[in-house]
Formats: structure tokens, sequence, C-alpha cells
């Protein structure tokens, strides 16, 4: 490879151009009959090109300014690139003045170049890093668009809210400017873009904004972001956009309003994903309360499983010792072995050797299988006197891969 401008230059052009290079007899044949005098002045270009592409690369600005002015003088086909990674270098140099000229002469001299998209992004970054502000309204291409909204919010965020409100409303805008337009405004902070937010969160109008508008209420998180969700749930019939703000309530590590619907949701699949919920948002001592004073089997079920979603293991453990239920027991064995690690291994491993109950040792052989414990399952395998307990071992490890359960496979075929 050369170097990596020229590599990231390559990749832009040919993501840009969508005709192939030989797009046209003629053109091939232009190429064919070129003159030694044309040919050389292109070969020139090409190592001048690469001249810049290389100073840009040791970060030797001046030295690739010159270069790729040179490329300019040839006026082959280069010129346009040469223009942008001018301006490029200027910038870095920190001549933010000269590269926005060189990037408006661009623009003016090849409005159809393929780096045309390029040069307008970085125009919109220099003017937001020198505090001129691009007016998103006053920009067509949508990529640039974002980069504005975004300056806009981070330098003046009253001006930028009704901005965003009108994105945000207009169906012919695209969902990915409107999904950024969302997030710009969940940052930019401020009373008016809160109260905008809400207004989308609470709006079901348009199910699509409403969903991205609960979404980003849990990434900022914060009391007000919570009861808005915690409102919009308790006014809503819609279960799909329940499920979305539980998700939310986990992403904003609500475990209060998360533990609530837990208890309270009349909905089962409702309350098994409030539950659920719950463990991915850490709410370790949430469950175990939760699992204590639960009474439903199914729902119980779910705790176990959102335990291990959330780490417990010394829970899982507990659980897996003292719960009369067989079945329970068995589904919190199952979770422990999911958990992983030395300690819950330890745990199983624990619970097989003092618990007699074929069912329990099945399913805490089933557990350290699910860890992939091929080491404990061995040394279990070795003690095991009963056949069938011991046929249940080896058939686990038989399906295992492992090295480990491979040479043991060996050495009891040897026995």
């Amino acid at each position: 490879m050369k170097n990596l401008t020229k590599i990231i230059s390559s990749f832009l052009a040919a993501l840009i151009i969508a005709a192939p290079l030989a797009a046209s007899p003629a053109k091939a044949a232009k190429a064919k009959d070129k003159s030694p005098e044309a040919e050389a002045r292109a070969e020139q270009e090409d190592d001048l090109y690469d001249e810049g592409t290389d100073a840009l690369d040791e970060h030797d600005y001046k030295r690739a300014i010159s270069a790729f002015r040179d490329v300019m003088k040839l006026k082959g086909e280069h010129q346009d690139a040469a223009m942008y990674w001018i301006a490029y270098a200027q910038n870095k140099m920190g001549n933010r003045s000269d590269a926005l000229t060189t990037l408006i002469e661009l623009q003016k001299a090849f409005p159809h170049s393929r780096w045309i998209e390029d040069a307008k992004a970085t125009e919109v970054e220099i003017r937001n890093a020198s505090g001129q502000t691009v007016a998103p309204e006053n920009v067509a291409d949508e990529e640039v668009q974002m980069m504005a909204l975004q300056g806009l919010a981070n330098s003046d965020p009253e001006r930028a809210v009704p901005i965003l409100e009108g994105i945000i409303k207009d169906p012919r805008r695209s969902p990915k400017l409107r999904d950024k337009a969302i997030f710009v405004l969940s940052q930019s902070g401020g009373s008016r873009s809160a109260e905008l937010l809400g207004r989308l969160a609470r709006d079901g109008s348009n199910p699509d904004i409403q969903s991205r508008a609960i979404r980003y209420l849990g990434i900022m998180g914060g009391s007000q972001s919570r009861q808005v969700l915690a409102d919009v749930y308790q006014s809503s019939s819609n279960p799909d956009l329940k499920h979305s703000i539980l998700k939310a309530f986990m992403i904003s590590g609500d475990r209060t309003h998360l533990l609530a619907l837990a208890k309270t949701e009349t909905n089962p699949e409702l309350r098994g994903d409030a539950v659920q919920q719950l463990g991915l948002a850490g709410g370790r001592n949430e469950l175990s309360e939760l699992y204590a004073a639960e009474t439903s089997k199914d729902v119980k079920k779910k705790i176990l499983q959102a335990m291990f979603l959330g780490g417990s293991v010394d829970k899982l453990g507990e659980i897996a010792r003292t719960e009369r239920d067989p079945d329970l027991r068995a589904t919190a064995i199952k979770n422990l072995g999911l958990t992983g690690g030395a300690r819950a291994g330890q745990m199983l491993v624990n619970i097989y050797e003092t618990d007699t109950n074929p069912e329990v040792r099945h399913a805490v052989i089933q557990g350290l299988f699910l860890q992939g414990n091929a080491r404990d399952l061995v040394a279990l395998a070795r003690k095991e006197r009963d056949p069938e307990m011991k046929k249940s071992i080896i058939s686990k490890l038989s399906i295992m891969g492992s090295k480990e359960a491979a040479d043991y496979l060996m050495e009891f075929l040897r026995e």
C-alpha cells in the first residue's frame, strides 16, 4: 500500500464515482490515443500528487501545499482534489481564512467535483471551530446540515430549538436527519429543548418520532426525563410504546420505576419485560426483594433470568441451594451456569456434591456444560460412581470440543 492519505482519497473517490472507470468506449479510446507529451504530463501530475499525499502523512503541510499547487498548474484530472487537500493542509496549519477561501474557490470552479461534499463538510467544520455558526436551513446536503445543526446547538441552543422542531416535524426530511435532530435536541440542554423533547414523547401522532424521543429521554437521564417517561407510560395503552419506555428506564438507570412496574403491571408481558430491564439496569437488591415477595412461578422464572442478566451470582447460588420448588431450583442452577466464572462453577460443584436429588444433579451438569466448564465436569466424572450420572456427564463432555474433555474421554475408553 502507498500511504494512509492516498488510501483515504482513493476510497472516497471510489464511493462517490458511481460509473466504472471505463464508462464508455470513446473515453477508453481517447486514453489510448494520448500523445507522448500528454502521457508525460499525466505521469508528472501523479508523481506530484503522490508527493503531496506523502507530505500530508508526514504532517509536513507546507511541502504538501507546494506539491498540490504544482498539481493545479498542470490542470489535469487531480486539480480539484489538489485544491481540497490544499485547504485541508491550510486548516491544519491554523490558516482557517485561507482554507475557507480555497474551499469556496473549489466549489465555484468545480461545482460537480466528487470533492464538493467533502469541501462543504470541511467548510462547516472550520466555520463552527471559528465561532461562525452555519445556518442549517441554508445547507442543502444532509450530512453537512447535520454538522451545522450540531454547531448551532452548541453555540446558540435557544435559536436552534425552533429549527430542530421544524426538521423533526417535516415528513419530507429523511429519517436519518430527523433522528439526528432529535439527538442534537437531547444534547443541547436548556428548558426549551427539554420541553420540546417532552412534547415529542407525549405526541402519539407520529409513532416513529415519539419512539425516538423516548429513547433519547432515556439516554439523557435525570429526574425530569424520567418523570416524562413515567407520565407517558401511565397515559398510554400501546404495549409497544410501553416496552420502549421500559427500555428507556433501563438505559437511564431508573430502577425505582422499573421495580414499581415489576410489582404492579397487570400485563404479564410488560411485567416480565420490567423484570428483565431491572436486571439489565443492575437492580440486584430489587430483584431479591421481588423474588421473595412473588407468588407467580412464571414471574419467578423471569426474575431468575434477570438475575443472570444482572450478574447476581450470590443470590442465584443461594436460591439454587435453598429453593424448595424443584422446577425453580433447576432454573436457578441453569442461570447460575449461564453467569460463567470460577465462583459460579464452584457453587455448582458444591451443590452437586451435597445434594442427592438426581434432578438437581442433572441440572448442575447442564449448568456446568453451559459454562463450558470441562475441568469441573471431568473432576465430577472421575469421582462419580452412579452409572446414570456418569453417563450424563460424559454425554456433555463428548460434545464440548475441549482438549481437557477429549483427554478424559480417551482415558475413560482405556479403562
